[in-house]
Formats: C-alpha cells, sequence, structure tokens
C-alpha cells in the first residue's frame, strides 16, 4: 500500500531551483564542438577577418516580447569559448532576469571583450536563450490563463532529447511546474501498463513493492478505474481525455471519496488547448499538463548588435 504521506511527488518539489550549472557546462560544450569542430575548435570567417587582440562591445537584444529564459548561457558560453581560445573573458551586464517579461527592443545584457569570444559565442547563446524563451513564454500564456482558477499547468517528458534540463527548467521561469523529470522518479501507470500487470490493483502493487519510495501517479478514463485507483493507494490520478462534462462529473465522485481516502489530487491530461484551459479548470482538477509547453513552443528571437 502506499503511504502517502512519506512519498513527494514531483509537483511538489521546489519550482524555483536554479538551471543545473552541470548540466549547462556539459552541453555548452557539446554546442560549440558542434560548432566550432573539436577543440579548441575554429571560426574560420570570424578568425581570418577580425584580429585577435580587436575588442567589441555589444547588446543581446529581445527582437519580440516574450518571457526570459536561459541567462545564466550567456556567461557559460563566453567563458568556455575564451577558454578554448586562451584569450581574456568578455565582461558582462545582466538587464534583465530569468522570468522577466520583457518588451522588443529590451537589452538583456551588454557584452565587451574579444571579438573573436564574443562572435563565436553569439550562435550559440543564441540558440539556448530563443528557444528556452520561447518555452518560457509559451508556458507563461497558459498559467495566465488559469490565473485564478487553482490549477496549475504542468509540463511532461515531450522535450527535444539532450534539453530536457533547460526546457524544464524555462517552464518553471514561466511559472509552470515540472512533472517528473524521467522515469526514474515518478512511477505514471498507464493503459499499458494496466494491460502488462492485469488490472489497476496489480500495476500499483507491483510499483509499490519493487520501489516503496517512489510515488505513484494512475491514468484512469472512468469512475470504475478511478475507484479501484483509490482503493488500492493511489492519490493521484490522470483523467485522461475526457471531456470537461465526464471530466466535471468525475472529479465530483472523487471529492466525494476525499473524506474517507484523503486527498487525491486531479491532472487533466491529453487534448488540452489554451482555448479550452479554463473550462477544465473549471471542472475542479488541481492540475493540467500540456507536451505542447516542451514540444511545440515558438523560440522567442533575440540577437546580438555590436555598437
Amino acid at each position: 500500500m502506499i503511504d502517502p504521506e512519506n512519498v513527494i511527488h514531483p509537483e511538489d518539489r521546489d519550482q524555483t531551483r536554479p538551471l543545473s550549472a552541470s548540466w549547462l557546462a556539459g552541453a555548452v560544450a557539446q554546442a560549440l564542438d558542434e560548432d566550432l569542430g573539436s577543440e579548441p575548435g575554429r571560426d574560420v570567417t570570424t578568425q581570418a577577418t577580425i584580429a585577435a587582440t580587436d575588442n567589441v562591445s555589444g547588446r543581446i537584444v529581445m527582437r519580440t516580447d516574450g518571457v526570459l529564459a536561459g541567462a545564466p548561457v550567456i556567461a557559460e558560453v563566453l567563458i568556455q569559448v575564451a577558454e578554448r581560445l586562451s584569450l581574456p573573458r568578455p565582461s558582462i551586464q545582466l538587464h534583465a532576469e530569468d522570468g522577466d517579461a520583457l518588451t522588443a527592443g529590451t537589452a538583456v545584457a551588454t557584452i565587451e571583450g574579444p571579438g573573436h569570444v564574443v562572435l563565436i559565442a553569439e550562435r550559440t547563446i543564441l540558440n539556448f536563450l530563443s528557444r528556452a524563451s520561447g518555452v518560457a513564454t509559451h508556458t507563461r500564456l497558459w498559467v495566465d490563463v488559469l490565473d485564478g482558477t487553482g490549477t496549475r499547468v504542468l509540463d511532461t517528458r515531450k522535450t527535444t532529447p539532450g534539453l530536457r534540463e533547460i526546457q524544464k527548467y524555462a517552464v518553471r521561469m514561466g511559472g509552470g511546474v515540472n512533472k517528473r523529470h524521467g522515469l526514474f522518479d515518478c512511477a505514471m501507470i498507464k493503459d499499458n501498463h494496466i494491460v502488462a500487470a492485469g488490472s489497476i490493483t496489480a500495476a500499483i502493487e507491483a510499483v509499490t513493492r519493487r520501489f516503496p519510495e517512489v510515488p505513484v501517479q494512475v491514468e484512469v478514463e472512468s469512475e470504475e478505474q478511478a475507484r479501484e485507483a483509490i482503493a488500492a493507494g493511489a492519490r493521484f490520478l490522470m483523467l485522461d481525455n475526457m471531456t470537461a462534462d465526464g471530466m466535471r462529473a468525475l472529479v465530483a465522485v472523487v471529492r466525494g471519496l476525499e473524506g474517507e481516502a484523503g486527498p487525491v489530487r486531479l491532472e487533466a491530461t491529453g487534448g488540452l488547448t489554451l482555448a479550452t484551459a479554463r473550462t477544465v479548470a473549471e471542472t475542479g482538477v488541481d492540475f493540467m499538463s500540456v507536451g505542447a509547453l516542451t514540444h511545440s513552443s515558438p523560440i522567442i528571437d533575440l540577437a546580438l548588435d555590436l555598437d
């Protein structure tokens, strides 16, 4: 049986935690290898047209409105490029913080230093910033639509391979909530697991027997499945691809069971859109998960403008 007091669901973790410094260092190193070739690498255009002793200054600027995410990338890329080329590190002055809603034309940072370092770092910085800021901006739209409902928007594992850390960080900067990071930190019992185990109860028992410390969440599609999951100890249910009316009815049933079972958190999942988000929230669910936050967010256009 699941002991709800001794497990921590991903949604309960600190949603203000910073971007992982170790992940960032590795991701930037890989990105620079892609751009420059093996260390120290080269930029044949910049290194041919600008003297190694020439300094430049410029600003990273928002080209469109958006929510900033990924600012730690700026320093990390510039530091790694300077080290590869054995050149001084540029100076950086940040004018905005991750999570800030900025208008087009706003300067995010001012950079001054060796032209080789600044121009070689440019595209790698902008690639990370534009994608992370796109996720944060998209997330903020959902947060704003849900404002006042008590329902929070969650991300999923539908991330770009290799970029999950920064995409989930960007969701947090947009005001959203991270669901599980991977397959290791939360058991999510879905239809195929139920078929393989033989029943919802058997699947829950199998997980709690093998991994008793792991939180368990169960995907349900009917009142019967919800009742079985709760009876087996589940206290987090995902209501999969239900109509608003069907969801509202099931929420009412589950809330009626809470007097005996204790609090049960409910998540709407599948087929959600901004246009229907508030209607779904008004059914009484605690969360809604949106894969599009990370798999379909348009980038935010940023640029480096030299003085």
